[in-house]
């Protein structure tokens, strides 16, 4: 039974090659994931243990703004005296100073390189050799003067910037112009995300990030043979309270740590999608192997007759299954390598750089690979397999192909109806629990699937008739035979057209939900942001005094207004609140005042949201005793209300009330209105204004709503394309249904020839039927999708004010239109062969 197994595989290497391509999809896409997180987790964890070789212990500080028990406020940092104590300690080699934050570098055309994020600047610091241990110079050398800057090999580059050349950098205050005294590689963690790193003098930086004389954090090298933890016990008793010390190697394990956790995200998000295409995948496998042995119903019924028993039949379609599965998983196994090396290039044009390192082919990886392909595979055959040794022996002796039973297709459909009906139960009673159903909505979600799975091929017949009318006026014969032969065999049909509605459902689902959310936050931005222009930090960061003050003197403005970040305690309770401009901030934002007036602002009082207010048992008028960062208290009075806003705090405040506490205030942007509204010229006046600063970013009402929605479709475009791989596999569903359809209906498609109909219309029947079946499938995916949308949007309409579900009809009809498109497309080569086939032979073929 081996070797018939075998020779079976061998003679139908073309009818088998659309369920190879199936299993190796899958099996790529598993494998090319693991091969990929493992190659970068053992990358950056070799980079972290190497950046932290020779640390013996690292000290970080944490400035607290609290005062202590003896009513002083701690030293901002790590100062000179405590660094000094600690390289006393014996056999510390030595301790070397670090200050810290964001600093972005202009390429040739003025924007920034980098980010955001990742641009840092950090102090140079010499020791009595002249060199800092964590740089390599390869040209020039590290700043010893105010005036000078040093920057990292691919910034310099980027920026075609070369040593003694001015380098325009700026941190959160205007732009300064440097000299470039050195270029230098490193193994900075932000270089490597695709950042940049400039180094100042000293000095500067502490100037810039913190206060003179003080630093945020130190690195401590030990003297060889000395032990880490005895040197971490003699740092910590120096230490300030604010501040902690780990060890280098207890660093690096924390640091491999993160790594595992954030590369475990990507690992399960396209192990998820890998999931969706195998389970795809089996209705491939099983139709193909069902439609074998429904052929070699003759060859099967004879080995029965000459005295196979059920169970070595079962097990030769077995066999089969596991020699295709082993096959296509190698294959598979192969090409997941190729990914993984493909999606580690795609990082490095993305501007991360992934650390050098070998590709790591763990034998988890290779165990999953074939693990996967192998099970899946046969568990699509299983019930082929069940089916081949429930034939007859009688049947050797007729040509009829074993048919399913009227019974098997009435309990088939009892199943699927009542999974169906369990699962639609589920996902409208988790739509009306709200944001607590969404657990309820996957388990219904899931039935609903598999029912529908269960159920299609009788759903098949009714909505093809629908459009048999159609098929018949504008295709004459060839789309009545096309309609027929569609719903000639429904479990076919259904088999196929549940790959395609898999695929369809989950792309139908996310687009709904996402246009819908798009549309919403659009809304929210364009109903609450009456500015013209709104200006931010591309660190994410607060924007400097200096900038806010740039743009109230900007030829042209009307009205500037900063969302100042701060807080207060009101009645002893720490609250959020906006400091912004009286008068402007109501010409920036629409703000919906409920009771009062926010002119009020311009006094001695604050505006408060409905909300808080309400929960707080406050109401226009009242007043309330507010203390500020700096400990000193006031009584401020309530001067309005206003209806809860997404784009400020909870409280309003004059930032004249709350400037005078702040030691450093923090604007994270500022509202503009120009006089003339947006135009090209008020936008560059407001970039001249700031100086021409890359760092900052001056956005107009279409970039703000691009923003806040641009992240959602982004993520549609990767769901769009992690999910292609499913819909690839459907494809091939069809193209193989179609090709399995074409050779047992050779006799009467050449019958059909005999009779008068031409090859042209022969072609036209069978991409007809392919174009039925797809369009089929995606319909019903469309449906599911659409009704999952609504169940989802209902557990999240609470939470996104002007919540109301979108129907993208211009996108769902290109999925419709697409799905039509793959009938046509995967009916080339079947159509092709059906009408070349010849008239003679093929009506003499069993």
């Amino acid at each position: 039974m081996f070797r018939t197994a075998l020779r079976t595989v061998l003679a139908h290497k073309a009818r088998l090659l659309m369920t190879v391509l199936a299993v190796m999809l899958g099996v790529a896409f598993v494998s090319g994931t693991l091969v990929f997180t493992d190659t970068l987790g053992n990358a950056f964890n070799k980079q972290s243990a190497k950046s932290y070789k020779d640390v013996a212990v690292s000290v970080s500080s944490y400035a607290s703004n609290e005062k202590g028990p003896d009513g002083k406020k701690p030293e901002p940092g790590l100062s000179p005296k405590t660094l000094d104590e600690i390289g006393a300690i014996d056999k510390v080699a030595s301790v070397t100073g670090r200050v810290d934050g964001f600093a972005g570098v202009a390429d040739p055309d003025g924007k920034l390189i980098g980010n955001g994020w990742s641009n840092t600047g950090t102090n140079f610091s010499p020791g009595k050799d002249g060199k800092d241990a964590a740089y390599d110079f390869t040209d020039g050398s590290g700043p010893t003067k105010a005036g000078e800057i040093a920057l990292d090999k691919s910034t310099a580059s980027r920026g075609e910037y070369e040593v003694g050349k001015p380098v325009r950098v700026s941190t959160n205050g205007p732009v300064k112009e440097y000299t470039l005294s050195g270029i230098f590689t490193t193994e900075d963690g932000a270089v490597n995300a695709g950042g940049s790193l400039v180094l100042f003098e000293t000095a500067v930086a502490q100037k810039l990030y913190l206060e003179p004389g003080f630093f945020q954090n130190a690195t401590v090298t030990a003297t060889p043979g000395a032990s880490d933890a005895k040197i971490l016990d003699a740092v910590e008793p120096l230490l300030p309270e604010d501040a902690e010390a780990q060890t280098g190697t207890q660093l690096a394990a924390e640091q491999a740590d993160q790594i595992e956790r954030q590369l475990s995200g990507i690992n399960q998000m396209l192990l998820a999608f890998a999931a969706i295409a195998l389970f795809v995948g089996i209705f491939l496998i099983s139709n193909t192997f069902t439609m074998l042995v429904a052929q070699r119903t003759k060859e099967l019924a004879l080995l029965r007759a000459v005295g196979a028993s059920r169970r070595q039949v079962k097990r030769s379609v077995m066999l089969e299954a596991l020699v295709v599965g082993l096959f296509a998983s190698a294959v598979g196994f192969v090409l997941g390598i190729g990914l993984a090396v493909g999606l580690r290039s795609a990082m490095g044009s993305f501007g991360a750089k992934v650390p050098a390192g070998p590709l790591m082919i763990t034998p988890v990886a290779v165990a999953a690979a074939f693990g996967v392909g192998v099970v899946i595979t046969l568990i699509a055959a299983w019930l082929p397999a069940r089916r081949a040794a429930k034939i007859p022996p009688v049947a050797a002796m007729s040509s009829v192909h074993a048919v399913a039973t009227v019974k098997s297709l009435v309990l088939r459909n009892s199943i699927g109806a009542v999974l169906t009906l369990i699962g639609a139960a589920g996902i409208i009673a988790g739509a009306s629990a709200g944001k607590d159903g969404k657990l309820i909505i996957g388990g219904g979600a899931f039935f609903s699937l598999v029912g529908i799975i269960v159920l299609i091929p009788l759903l098949s017949r009714p909505v093809i008739a629908l459009v048999q009318p159609l098929l018949n006026r504008l295709y004459g014969v060839a789309g009545k035979l096309a309609g027929q032969n569609a719903v000639r065999n429904p479990r076919r049909t259904g088999a196929t057209a549940s790959a395609l509605a898999i695929g369809l459902t989950l792309v139908t689902g996310l687009t709904v939900i996402g246009v819908t959310l798009g549309q919403a936050i659009d809304k929210m931005t364009t109903d609450n942001i009456k500015a013209d222009y709104m200006v931010t930090m591309a660190s994410g960061g607060g924007l400097d005094e200096s900038a806010v003050e740039a743009l109230e003197k900007a030829p042209g403005v009307s009205a500037v207004s900063p969302q100042r970040a701060s807080y207060l305690q009101i009645k002893g309770e720490d609250t959020s609140v906006s400091a912004v401009t009286p008068g402007d901030i109501q010409r920036v934002l629409a703000l919906k005042t409920r009771s009062g007036s926010l002119d009020s602002l311009s006094g001695d009082a604050i505006a408060m949201d409905s909300d808080t207010a309400k929960s707080r048992g406050l109401k226009t008028g009242d007043t309330v005793s507010v203390k500020y960062q700096d400990d000193k208290t006031a009584r401020l009075k309530i001067g309005a209300t206003y209806e809860a806003n997404e784009f400020v705090s909870p409280v309003l405040i004059s930032t004249d009330l709350v400037g005078p506490h702040e030691a450093k205030p923090y604007t994270p942007e500022v509202y503009v209105s120009m006089d003339g509204g947006m135009s090209e010229a008020n936008e560059l006046a407001l970039v001249n204004a700031l100086g021409d600063n890359p760092a900052i970013s001056v956005s107009d009402q279409q970039d703000i709503r691009n923003m806040f929605g641009g992240m959602i479709n982004t993520a549609l475009n990767i769901m769009y394309g992690l999910l292609g791989m499913a819909l690839i596999i459907a494809v091939l569903g069809v193209v193989n249904t179609l090709a399995m359809s074409v050779f047992e209906r050779q006799q009467e498609i050449g019958m059909l020839r005999a009779i008068g109909l031409d090859r042209r219309r022969v072609k036209r029947m069978i991409r007809l039927e392919a174009v039925v079946i797809s369009v089929f499938g995606a319909v019903v995916g469309v449906g599911l999708g659409t009704f999952l949308a609504w169940a989802i949007g209902e557990t999240i309409r609470s939470s996104i004010p002007g919540y109301v579900l979108v129907m993208p009809w211009d996108r769902i009809g290109i999925f419709l239109v697409l799905a039509g498109l793959v009938g046509v497309l995967a009916a080339l080569w079947p159509a092709r062969s059906a009408a070349r086939l010849n008239m003679l032979t093929a009506i003499k073929t069993e």
